[in-house]
């Protein structure tokens, strides 16, 4: 009895050590924020700049992978806008057309020694998905303005951010500002297929002429409304790094014959990749709480409520039920982990023949620190192991590493997350991981700062909209888009 009893002390012991561990570690984890004061709102034209990109929105710039020439009227009414609308700017700086449509603009700089800075965005966009025509409010190309907002596609990706640039480049070519350090921003023709014509040649020019630049800030992340959990301030995440993207092909031939005669169970070209599929979509590649997506709760922990910010500040203890909880929603698991999704299938041609072959694509989106190489050996090691051998596998082009991943205890990211929090006040920032590819990363022999950021702000409801049906952003949204690139443009660049 003595003994059970000092089992259990020692027991209660241990728990309220563990306990006070807990208590400590999470106040003692203050505020990492940067600590500014809000600017003064700096006065814009809200309803022209709103007019403006509901007329670029009415150019439908849908970029081709197989038809680089496709709506290429439209780039070009596109570019005929912007001389038109921002005439200022294009007086101080050197515009080229690079890889057909896309555009690079250069505003000289006073000092030679300084590296330049980049803005990036895009012109084209994608399709409006056949068959979704009908489940618009507005007309996908027709640039409304209603109640508020500017409704159609680009509104939010990507045109927007070309919009809001432009804008405040013109505002201080007119004020008189002169830039002592070099200002680039490039516009890609094609980002939505991959910017191998735009961003790709554009970063390849720069290259040849020896540039160097000092930060990189493209589209991203956003501005989070009420979409981490027991988090009631808006969160800027600020992409530090972008996953990379490798779509794999595995084919697998069978013998042609008549279904009334089916092969040995397993055997069929459908079984066997049926089979194959299924150990992949089983075999997750492994995940966890871990490189940028801890950074990243690091951050947020401190400003979080409840349980919330006690788990986050205590991953060495909570990190196992943190990551199980992560799993449940796809943006969230994409954080953690190196992605597997089945997106295309093929076989047969007629009920009832059993098909030569089976084809199927399987897109991976790589978490920084995994690598193509070790993506194949684990679809090889998916197969299988009855016919493994009749297999074949080969990766699509486009496929990319992923990224390297930006400092964040750098002056850039300083400059950037500074920013943020003056234009938006009580606004948290925080680094994160960018799901999806984008034009930024062709940039990375260049600059050791790239950013993937955009100034918008999104509720949960607003995620569908992106690639999406009723795609719209708010016309104070975009005066705040403006103020922030006017904001960041004449503090890093003066």
């Amino acid at each position: 009895m003595l003994i059970v009893k000092r089992i259990l002390l020692a027991l209660l012991a241990a728990l309220l050590v563990l306990v006070a561990a807990v208590a400590i570690n999470t106040w003692r984890k203050g505020s990492r924020q940067i600590e500014v004061a809000p600017l003064p709102v700096l006065a814009v034209d809200e309803a022209g700049a709103a007019q403006r990109l509901a007329a670029a929105i009415r150019l439908r710039t849908v970029s081709s992978h197989d038809q680089p020439e496709l709506n290429r009227d439209q780039f070009l009414a596109l570019h005929e806008q912007l001389q038109r609308d921002y005439p200022k700017a294009h007086a101080l700086l050197q515009r080229e057309l690079v890889g057909g449509h896309s555009l690079l603009y250069r505003w000289q700089g006073s000092d030679a020694q300084a590296a330049p800075m980049l803005m990036l965005a895009h012109q084209d966009v994608v399709p409006i998905a056949p068959g979704t025509e009908g489940r618009w409010s507005e007309q996908p190309f027709a640039g409304t303005l209603k109640d508020g907002f500017v409704w159609g596609r680009g509104a939010w990706d990507n045109k927007s951010n070309l919009i809001a640039q432009m804008e405040a480049v013109e505002m201080l070519a007119a004020s008189g500002f002169k830039p002592r350090r070099t200002i680039y921003l490039a516009f890609g023709a094609d980002e939505e297929v991959g910017g191998l014509h735009g961003a790709a040649e554009i970063a390849k020019l720069l290259q040849q002429r020896g540039v160097k630049l000092d930060f990189v800030i493209d589209e991203g992340l956003l501005i989070t409304e009420g979409i981490l959990k027991g988090l009631d301030k808006p969160a800027a995440l600020i992409g530090i790094a972008e996953k990379g993207y490798m779509s794999v092909v595995l084919k697998v031939p069978a013998t042609p014959g008549h279904s009334s005669m089916p092969p040995p169970k397993g055997t069929s070209a459908i079984a066997m990749m049926s089979a194959a599929l299924k150990r992949l979509d089983d075999d997750q590649l492994p995940g966890g709480v871990r490189g940028i997506a801890r950074e990243m709760f690091d951050v947020i922990a401190p400003e979080m409520q409840g349980f919330s910010r006690v788990a986050l500040s205590n991953l060495w203890l909570f990190g196992p039920i943190v990551a199980r909880q992560l799993e449940h929603a796809g943006s969230t698991n994409a954080l953690m982990r190196t992605t597997t999704a089945l997106t295309i299938v093929n076989a047969g041609n007629k009920d009832n023949v059993l098909p030569g072959e089976a084809q199927a694509t399987v897109n991976f989106r790589l978490l920084p620190g995994d690598s193509q190489a070790q993506l194949l050996e684990h679809v090889k090691a998916s197969l299988p192991p009855q016919g493994a051998d009749k297999f074949e596998l080969y990766t699509l082009p486009g496929s990319s590493e992923p990224s390297p991943v930006s400092p964040t205890d750098s002056a850039a990211y300083r400059r950037v997350a500074t920013t943020l929090r003056e234009v938006f006040p009580g606004t948290l920032v925080a680094p994160g991981l960018m799901t999806g590819a984008t034009d930024s990363r062709h940039f990375a022999a260049i600059s050791e700062h790239i950013f993937r950021f955009s100034p918008v702000r999104a509720k949960p409801e607003d995620l569908s909209r992106f690639h999406g049906t009723n795609e719209r952003i708010a016309t104070a949204n975009v005066a705040e888009m403006i103020r922030f690139y006017h904001r960041l443009v004449s503090e890093a660049a003066k």
